[in-house]
């Protein structure tokens, strides 16, 4: 098969069905890059747990008794306790903050944006704690085991049950760009099958003709289904051009806070292009399995 032959049928059969040539073109563009944003928040997310995993700590509140009378760990609960959580396998660092250090950490760090708040913090809102750093995350079951029923012990908190709720949005934002993207996919698999009936049936004399000459099956289908891989793949590539514009252009800007506070992880220039040969495969092969299979189906002679 001469390849000016080959591209002049495929060019012309684009040509001719212009209108749902830039459909499918359409909707395979915003079909991936849903997809392509659902993967990049899947990146983001797993990036940004590690971030807050990093700063997971177990904090252990104390009793009011403990948080009253003994503001420098001296007695022996709060000693004891101290002691066993320090010699605890996976612990890093035990830091003991008595009632005025609660104030202090929350008007600077917690409250520091929120002054009329900051005001109304007293000694009296927060108990004595122990702030526990783990090196596994995964071992604050040990920790609350350990530790929860304890004498002096008031109650455990585990910041990994608040890292698992942001991430459970995350979570929801990725779904819900992988559901619309694969409405969006049925309806490009439609398409595409439409496309490829259409152009059979608008060539069908000249497909005869070839036919009648001794042209194989193969010579005759092949342009019909470059056709639709050629749109795919232009298809695909204005989503990965859409993904890096909405990078820049929205997402940067945005986020812009997160990522300088450290809360988000940064979707990156690196991250969309470890996503776009994804991209190029999926469109491709969408394109290519459908035409395949609408050729052999619904386009016999």
């Amino acid at each position: 098969m001469r390849a000016s032959f080959l591209f002049g049928e495929v060019f012309t059969g684009l040509r001719r069905n212009i209108t749902m040539t830039i459909a499918m073109i359409l909707t395979t563009a915003i079909s991936l890059g849903l997809f392509g944003g659902g993967l990049l928040v899947v990146q983001m997310a797993n990036k940004t747990q590690q971030i807050f995993l990093d700063r997971v700590e177990v904090q252990i509140f104390l009793t009011d008794d403990i948080s009253t009378s003994d503001p420098q760990c001296t007695s022996d609960i709060c000693a004891s306790l101290r002691s066993d959580l320090e010699s605890t396998p996976s612990v890093v660092s035990v830091q003991y903050l008595n009632r005025d250090d609660a104030v202090a950490d929350a008007t600077e760090r917690v409250f520091r944006d929120q002054p009329e708040l900051a005001s109304l913090v007293s000694p009296d809102s927060f108990p004595a704690s122990f702030k526990v750093k783990l090196s596994d995350p995964e071992r604050f079951g040990v920790i609350e085991d350990q530790f929860g029923l304890r004498p002096g012990v008031q109650s455990v908190l585990n910041q990994r049950d608040l890292v698992d709720r942001l991430f459970s949005v995350l979570a929801g934002v990725r779904n819900a760009a992988f559901a619309v993207a694969v409405v969006q996919a049925i309806a490009a698999v439609l398409l595409i099958a439409n496309m490829v009936q259409i152009a059979a049936f608008t060539r069908r004399t000249e497909v005869g003709i070839m036919r009648l000459v001794g042209a194989t099956r193969w010579y005759t289908q092949l342009p019909f289904l470059l056709e639709a891989v050629v749109a795919s793949l232009i298809g695909a590539v204005l989503a990965i051009a859409g993904l890096f514009t909405a990078k820049v252009g929205f997402v940067d800007s945005v986020l812009g806070d997160l990522y300088q506070a450290n809360i988000l992880a940064r979707i990156t220039t690196s991250d969309v292009l470890l996503v776009s040969p994804v991209l190029l495969v999926v469109g491709v092969g969408m394109a290519t399995v459908t035409s395949y299979v609408t050729l052999r189906l619904y386009v016999r002679h």
